[in-house]
């Protein structure tokens, strides 16, 4: 089995779905369709595998999307990306470790499914024109005026700043401590004054259903986290390539990444859905 290229190159196939689909248990889905359809192929008339293998994946992610907008439109409050718990070597690949922030998967989720499919596939894997023309059925002069788009389309959107993991590691621990606490003037202090919370909880648990904007809402809903529960804990940990904090809320736990820009927070993404919190305790494997 090690020589077959779709166990070789499962970390990247992974990594191509779960950029396109923003959910891990969707990703694994579609890596076993495209499994099936490897194992019907003769290997032997295929001259590029990992080529060939992200063709497959991203027309199957590619269904998967356009299946799933329905739903996510009907979603319960806001939907967010499912966090990955990731090893500190993938901020090293500094491209990729911002390809599956939080962040840009949330910017992600606002493009066209195939919109979507040539921005990962070009910028993040930077695949030909010609050969991601072939994956989604279009000609690789509508796929550059797709990628143009999309690239502007994200540039609009994409987080302001990027800051070092060390920047980004302390001011994680000095707001969940803070969080712990639960001091009010700490909460302020370290968020800048447009901050925005977006919680996640898929109706199933408490969370706000709508971004909360401005630094005094906001400290407030955040002073009162630990105060609903017998139990608070936090810790810090790597999701999705940077640091990010764990909670746990009696038990049950929650995924926080922010956003930070000159040393304060400008967005804090909150996951409490449990359906997307299963792999908390599973190292990802991502590749490019």
């Amino acid at each position: 089995m090690t020589d077959d290229p779709f166990v070789a190159h499962r970390s990247l196939l992974f990594t191509v779905a779960y950029e396109m689909l923003g959910s891990a248990a969707d990703a694994e889905d579609v890596l076993q369709e495209s499994w099936l359809r490897w194992a019907d192929v003769d290997h032997t008339q295929v001259r590029d595998a990992r080529a060939y293998l992200i063709r497959v994946v991203t027309r199957q992610a590619l269904n998967r999307l356009r299946t799933l907008s329905r739903s996510r439109e009907e979603y319960v409050g806001e939907w967010l990306p499912e966090p990955l718990l990731t090893s500190p070597d993938v901020a090293e690949d500094v491209e990729l470790a911002e390809s599956v922030s939080i962040a840009m998967l949330t910017v992600l989720e606002t493009l066209q499914p195939t919109e979507r499919a040539v921005f990962v596939l070009r910028e993040v894997f930077d695949m030909p024109y010609g050969e991601i023309a072939e994956a989604i059925g279009k000609s690789a002069a509508t796929v550059r005026q797709i990628a143009r788009r999309a690239r502007e389309h994200v540039a609009a959107r994409r987080p302001r700043m990027q800051v070092s993991r060390f920047e980004q590691q302390a001011v994680i621990e000095r707001f969940l401590l803070a969080l712990r606490t639960g001091h009010l003037q700490e909460l302020m202090e370290i968020m800048a004054p447009d901050v925005v919370l977006v919680a996640d909880g898929g109706g199933l648990v408490a969370a706000v259903l709508v971004p909360v904007h401005g630094v005094w809402p906001v400290a407030q809903i955040l002073a009162r986290a630990n105060q609903a529960v017998h139990a608070f804990e936090t810790a810090t940990v790597w999701l999705n390539g940077a640091p990010a904090g764990r909670i746990e809320f009696d038990g049950e736990p929650a995924a926080v990444s922010l956003e930070v820009d000159g040393g304060r927070i400008t967005r804090i993404y909150v996951v409490r859905n449990p359906h997307k919190l299963t792999r908390l305790d599973e190292l990802a494997e991502l590749a490019r």
